[in-house]
């Protein structure tokens, strides 16, 4: 799908409020809402709006520990790398899970937990349980310095 100044304009604005009316909408690009809404249709059905969502902050809701953990794979098989993702997929501590180039570790998970002995516990009676795993680095988050949800829209 390509897409043109309005589409972008759209895009800019749900990913600032996922909640805005479609009247609004309409209003801040410059559309009526009849074709405001016709877009914004389009653009889920193409799969680029996956979805909308509520903004928690961990810290509130009890969780305050970060994690970044490097893991590296005994074996570098498509059938080892699709159970590691497939297992992964099921934890909810588990915010990332990406597959990476360029360093001695295959995949690095953000994850966040409510402290220490919760990260321990993921850690020994999970993550290092599935088949595969040869080694872990965790890197503790400090602090958040920028978090973003938005992705750039040119």
């Amino acid at each position: 799908m390509k897409l043109d100044r309005y589409d972008r304009r759209i895009l800019e604005e749900l990913q600032r409020d996922g909640r805005i009316s479609n009247q609004e909408l309409a209003e801040r690009i410059g559309l009526s809402p009849s074709p405001c809404l016709r877009r914004v249709r389009a653009l889920e059905e193409s799969g680029i709006i996956l979805g909308y969502r509520a903004w928690l902050d961990a810290q509130r809701i009890g969780l305050n520990l970060m994690v970044i953990i490097s893991i590296s794979m005994d074996k570098h098989t498509p059938e080892r790398f699709e159970r590691f993702e497939a297992v992964v997929g099921e934890m909810p501590e588990v915010l990332e899970c990406l597959l990476i180039t360029g360093r001695d570790a295959d995949y690095q998970l953000k994850v966040v937990v409510e402290d220490m002995d919760a990260y321990q516990a993921l850690l020994l009676n999970k993550i290092t349980r599935i088949e595969g795993v040869s080694g872990v680095h965790s890197s503790f988050v400090l602090r958040r310095v920028l978090e973003r949800t938005h992705l750039p829209i040119t």
